[in-house]
C-alpha cells in the first residue's frame, strides 16, 4: 500500500522517476481515453478524440471543413465564405497550422504565411499605422502592408565529445512599407504556428493546478520562476483569466484564440470582434471602408462556423506513442528528469470535469508543459510582446507531445517560437536563462546518453 502511495504522488508532482516505470502503459496513451486511435502517419494531428461519439464525429468533420475553408475577397457569389481582408497573412486556418500541426519559417523567395509578426510598442499598444500585427497579403486592389526579408547570423556551439553544432540567429528586416513609415519604437516579434494537438485537453486542466505551480520568486530556491499570465477574456466578458495559449500565454480560452486569428489572420469579423476589416488602422481608411462579407447578423464567420471550429480544435487529438518501452528510450527519460528539463516540462496533468466536453474531462494526460512563463535568456529574448506580459525573454513553455511527429506530418524539424531551431538539439542549445543550467547540462552528456535523451524526446 505504501509503494502504491508513493507512485501516486510523485505521479501527481510531475515527477518521472518512479512513477515513468509504474504509468509507462498510460503514457502510450498521452491524451488518455481522448488518445487518437489513428496510426503515427502524415495525417496523425489531424484525427478526432479517440472517444468521440459517432455523432459528435459529425460536428469535428464540419469544424474540419470551416478550419480548411479558402475564403475570398467580398463581394462573391459565395457569400459563406467571403469576407477575406483587405489584409492577411492567410486564406484558411490549414494555411497557417500545416496539417494541423506546426507552420514553418519561409523559403528564400517565399512571403511568410505560417510565421507571423506581432507588432507592438514599449507600452504594449499597437504600431499607429500598421496595428498589432504585420500583413504581408492583400486582396486585389490593396497593397501587402510590407514584406519582410530574413538573413542569419551564424553561432557555434561545441559539445563536450566535440560535436559542433551551428545556430542560427533570425534578423528581420522590413522593406516595401506600403502605408508609409512605421512608429520607430514599434517592434517586429515573430510568431510560428504551433501545433493544434491536444489543446482542448490543456483547457481543462483546472486553474489552480496551474497556478499552484507558479513560482515568480523562486521561494524555493529551485532557480525556477514560472509564473502565470492572467489575461481578459473576450469569451467570458473580459473576465480576468489564467491565459495558456500561444508563445506568450496571452489568450485564455480556444474561442479567445480563435476569434483573434479569424480577425487579425485572415480580417474576417466572429462574434467576438465584429470588425470587418480585420487590423486595419484608422490611418488605413481605404482598407476600413472596403466591402465585407458580414450576414445579417453582422458577421463574416457567423456562430454556427465559429463554434464548429472551436469545437474542431478542442478535438484534434494527441497521437499515441511508440516504442517508450526501449531502453534508450527507458533511459532518456530518466536523464529528462535528472537533467532538470521536467521542472518547466512538466510530465502528467489532469483535466478536470466539463459537461461540454465530457469526452477530455477527468482525464489522465502527459502533455509535458506547466504552461506558466518562463525566463528563457537573452538569446531567445523577443523584441516586444503586446499586452501584459512585455518581458522579451518570458515564454510560455510549450507541450511536447507529438514532436517526435513533426517531420513526419509537416516536413520539416523547425522548432521554437520562430522556428530558428532545426531540430530537437537545436533547440535544447537555444534554451537560456531559466534553461541554462539544464542546457549545460546537456551539452556535458556523452554522445551516448545524449541520443537517449534524444530518443525519448522523438517518442513523444
Amino acid at each position: 500500500m505504501l509503494s502504491l502511495l508513493l507512485v501516486a504522488l510523485l505521479a501527481g508532482s510531475g515527477a518521472i522517476g518512479v512513477a515513468a516505470a509504474n504509468d509507462a502503459e498510460r503514457e502510450d496513451k498521452p491524451g488518455g481515453a481522448a488518445t487518437s486511435q489513428g496510426p503515427r502517419n502524415r495525417s496523425a494531428f489531424s484525427n478526432p478524440s479517440g472517444n468521440l461519439s459517432f455523432a459528435r464525429q459529425l460536428d469535428f468533420k464540419l469544424g474540419d471543413g470551416v478550419f480548411r475553408k479558402l475564403w475570398v475577397a467580398a463581394p462573391s457569389s459565395t457569400r459563406s465564405s467571403d469576407g477575406l481582408g483587405p489584409l492577411f497573412n492567410a486564406r484558411a486556418c490549414q494555411a497557417c497550422h500545416l496539417k494541423d500541426g506546426r507552420g514553418r519559417p519561409p523559403g528564400p523567395e517565399e512571403q511568410p504565411s505560417s510565421l507571423l509578426f506581432a507588432l507592438a510598442r514599449p507600452d504594449g499598444s499597437p504600431d499607429p499605422v500598421y496595428g498589432k500585427q504585420l500583413q504581408t497579403f492583400a486582396i486585389q486592389g490593396f497593397a501587402a502592408e510590407a514584406s519582410v526579408q530574413i538573413s542569419h547570423k551564424p553561432r557555434v556551439i561545441t559539445l563536450a565529445d566535440g560535436l559542433r553544432v551551428t545556430l542560427q540567429q533570425p534578423q528581420y528586416e522590413l522593406r516595401e512599407l506600403a502605408y508609409g513609415p512605421i512608429d520607430p519604437t514599434t517592434t517586429l516579434s515573430p510568431r510560428i504556428a504551433p501545433p493544434m494537438i491536444g489543446v482542448g485537453l490543456l483547457e481543462l486542466i483546472p486553474e489552480a493546478d496551474i497556478l499552484a505551480r507558479a513560482d515568480p520568486d523562486d521561494k524555493d530556491g529551485d532557480g525556477i520562476r514560472g509564473r502565470a499570465h492572467m489575461v481578459a477574456s473576450p469569451t467570458n466578458n473580459g473576465r480576468q483569466m489564467l491565459g495558456r495559449f500561444g508563445w506568450k500565454a496571452n489568450t485564455a480560452s480556444i474561442a479567445d484564440q480563435s476569434a483573434t486569428a479569424f480577425l487579425n489572420d485572415m480580417g474576417l469579423s466572429t462574434p467576438l470582434f465584429r470588425d470587418g476589416f480585420g487590423d486595419c488602422t484608422a490611418a488605413q481608411s481605404a482598407c476600413r471602408a472596403a466591402p465585407d462579407g458580414a450576414d445579417d447578423d453582422g458577421m463574416e464567420v457567423p456562430q454556427k462556423l465559429f463554434d464548429l471550429t472551436v469545437f474542431y480544435a478542442r478535438n484534434l487529438a494527441v497521437p499515441a506513442r511508440e516504442g517508450i518501452g526501449a531502453p534508450a528510450v527507458r533511459r532518456g527519460q530518466k536523464l529528462f528528469s535528472d537533467i532538470g528539463c521536467a521542472a518547466c516540462h512538466v510530465p502528467r496533468q489532469v483535466t478536470g470535469a466539463s459537461e461540454e466536453l465530457p469526452e477530455l474531462a477527468n482525464q489522465v494526460i502527459w502533455p509535458y508543459t506547466d504552461l506558466l512563463l518562463h525566463d528563457m535568456g537573452d538569446e531567445l529574448a523577443d523584441p516586444g510582446t503586446p499586452g501584459d506580459s512585455r518581458d522579451g525573454r518570458l515564454w510560455r513553455t510549450p507541450p511536447l507531445w507529438g514532436l517526435g511527429l513533426t517531420r513526419r506530418v509537416n516536413d520539416h524539424d523547425f522548432l521554437l517560437h520562430d522556428g530558428r531551431a532545426d531540430g530537437v538539439l537545436q533547440a535544447i542549445l537555444w534554451h537560456g536563462g531559466e534553461a541554462a543550467k539544464a542546457r549545460d547540462r546537456v551539452i556535458a552528456l556523452r554522445k551516448v546518453d545524449r541520443d537517449a535523451l534524444l530518443a525519448f524526446l522523438e517518442s513523444l
